[in-house]
């Protein structure tokens, strides 16, 4: 299958299992890969990953379930418990973080460009989140990109032992695909695209 039809078939699972037939060791081999080979500006590297299986993805969306029950109002909070709910019935979560140490030192290095860097950072780890939820979409292993940083950054750090210099940028829960993805609509693309000869 050709490379654009692995973009085509990419799309937000919501509704995730653990019937995975992939073990963890299969599915780090194939983030760390994809993670590795995904460009990032200067050749920087900065994009680092946290996976969690098992009692750690619960323990994950667990910390996220009793941040929110602090900020949303108790009258909304049965439906976000039951949302998270859906993220702890995958299979795991991989954590996206910048090194934000890499970051400085290339602000240093090259102060023509300082003011970029940070969001060509922002760049990286987006081609990271990108090839790694593609390449699970590849192998039929479903997921969704969350973003809960920066509420849950300091008890997941702590709790995970993640370095200070490293910056939570998305989470990517995955699992078995318990039902497809709706349709996906698209705007006009005269609204997006042009064309000069």
């Amino acid at each position: 299958m050709s490379f654009l039809h692995h973009i085509q078939n990419r799309r937000s699972i919501y509704a995730i299992g653990k019937n995975l037939t992939q073990p963890p060791e299969q599915l780090n081999e194939l983030i760390h890969a994809a993670i590795k080979h995904a460009p990032s500006s200067f050749n920087s590297q900065s994009s680092r990953a946290v996976t969690l299986f098992g009692e750690s993805h619960h323990k994950l969306w667990e910390i996220v379930r009793s941040t929110l029950k602090n900020i949303v109002p108790e009258a909304a909070f049965a439906a976000t418990s039951q949302k998270i709910d859906s993220f702890a019935a995958g299979y795991a979560t991989v954590l996206f973080y910048e090194d934000q140490d890499v970051i400085t030192g290339l602000q240093q290095n090259f102060p023509l460009y300082a003011d970029n860097f940070p969001v060509w950072s922002e760049h990286s780890t987006a081609i990271a989140q990108f090839a790694v939820w593609t390449a699970l979409a590849e192998i039929g292993v479903g997921a969704s990109l969350q973003h809960y940083n920066p509420i849950i950054d300091e008890e997941v750090a702590q709790t995970f032992e993640i370095p200070a210099n490293w910056k939570l940028r998305a989470q990517l829960v995955l699992g078995s695909i318990e039902a497809p993805a709706g349709e996906k609509t698209f705007m006009d693309d005269a609204q997006r695209f042009k064309t000069f000869h």
